[in-house]
């Protein structure tokens, strides 16, 4: 099959440094696009009704949001979240299958993006191009090409993305204590993720009834592999394959890196690694279950830890980020935080002000955002230096090379197998992905 010609990366690096420095950038794309009408109701569509449904829950207790449009390919999804929404609003959405059927609509403000990851900037670019606001889950993009691209199109369309690492809502109390000084000046910051997941095998199908696979992996080329069987990946396995995810780096990694790159006050890395392999199962699986991946700043450094199968219940881990500081450490557990002096005594803890928690005060500064009345938390350009660490990352440990970077630029230096990584060689015939 015929495949649409591959966008190179040059064509997106003359674009504004896209993924450059954290003030100027940040405070460009959180101030524009603001364009909705005071008092006006907001509506909106949500996009993939597994994650999507926190999304859902989380609008229908905003003030003034309207959810016209659900979108899903299962229909058995579909019909789950047709019936909450119904049930809750004075009118009831339109359910659809391909959510393409909803941008033309020019009274829709913004659009809520819960799809697999290889769908966040492809799906984001749509909607984009026909001028809506976005809320995109994390990473927001597949791969880095994919990175730059999201982020040149939130400055081109002039719209508002926001990225879906709730974190940055509910742990900004804490680095904001972080950076006043809380623990003197921060060397080093640490995160954990555990989990026990299981096997992934070929036998072991669940594919959902009625599902158009075709316009489940849309603008993806069918993966030539016959054992990566879309039966057994669909809704939530493909996050173990090259092809479609990002590993468990991208899936859950991107939270804490973002809180550590954050508190670090980083952008770029100047050395990644990312080491361990598959040890709990011999099956299907391609990305790391163990592993570990660090990052030089030059100033400071982090690293997160990963067992995605085995729980390590025997370790309790003070919290999911710890900062290091000449004065102390600071440890922060979703909205909470401690801090403790250097002889490890607990002298302080703090506690979130931000009122609703979770997804509604993450997606809540989204819908303020729009309305003129907030900055975004997490503008796509800052979403994406960190996802670019979880891509960093996984090129790293699939060159099996210590990735060097461009402080200034993030690109690679030097390792002609990590630039082959960079982007999607090819897109399905008939999609078209571009800025």
């Amino acid at each position: 099959m015929k495949q649409a010609p591959a966008v190179t990366r040059r064509t997106f690096l003359h674009d504004a440094t896209l993924l450059g420095g954290t003030t100027a950038t940040a405070g460009l794309v959180s101030r524009i696009g603001n364009t909705a009408d005071a008092g006006k109701p907001l509506r909106v569509a949500v996009v993939g009704l597994g994650r999507g449904m926190g999304h859902i829950q989380a609008l229908l207790k905003i003030p003034g949001v309207d959810i016209a449009y659900l979108a899903e390919v299962d229909p058995h999804r579909l019909a789950a979240g047709m019936k909450v929404v119904t049930s809750a609003q004075s009118s009831p959405p339109e359910g659809i299958e391909d959510f393409r059927a909803a941008l033309d609509d020019t009274t829709l403000d913004a659009v809520f993006l819960a799809l697999p990851n290889f769908w966040h900037t492809p799906a984001s670019l749509m909607a984009l191009q026909a001028g809506k606001h976005v809320y995109v889950e994390k990473p927001g993009s597949q791969n880095p090409r994919e990175a730059e691209m999201v982020v040149a199109a939130a400055r081109r369309y002039d719209r508002l993305v926001q990225m879906g690492n709730q974190r940055r809502t509910w742990m900004k109390d804490a680095i904001t204590a972080l950076h006043g000084g809380a623990i003197g000046t921060v060397r080093h910051g640490r995160s954990f993720y555990y989990n026990a997941r299981r096997a992934v095998t070929s036998g072991d199908r669940r594919l959902p009834a009625d599902i158009d696979l075709n316009l489940w992996q849309g603008p993806v080329p069918d993966d030539p592999n016959p054992d990566h069987d879309l039966g057994r990946i669909v809704h939530y396995d493909w996050h173990w394959f090259w092809h479609w995810g990002n590993g468990e780096l991208g899936n859950n990694g991107v939270h804490f890196l973002d809180i550590l790159r954050w508190g670090l006050r980083a952008d770029h890395p100047l050395r990644v690694t990312y080491t361990g392999g598959r040890y709990w199962h011999d099956d299907l699986q391609e990305t790391p279950d163990t592993a570990t991946a660090t990052y030089d700043f030059g100033h400071a450094a982090c690293e997160w830890i990963q067992s995605s199968c085995h729980p390590r219940r025997a370790e309790k881990t003070l919290a999911e980020v710890i900062f290091y500081g000449d004065g102390g450490t600071m440890a922060i557990h979703r909205d909470a935080w401690a801090i403790y002096d250097q002889s490890g005594k607990e002298v302080f803890s703090g506690k979130s002000s931000v009122a609703g928690g979770g997804d509604r005060a993450h997606i809540g500064n989204f819908i303020a955002a729009i309305r003129g009345e907030a900055a975004l938390n997490s503008p796509i350009d800052e979403g994406q230096k960190s996802a670019m660490l979880c891509h960093l990352g996984n090129i790293a440990y699939r060159t099996d090379t210590v990735v060097r970077c461009d402080p200034q630029s993030g690109s690679v230096i030097d390792n002609p197998a990590a630039e082959r990584l960079w982007g999607r060689p090819t897109y399905r015939d008939g999609w078209s992905v571009h800025v």
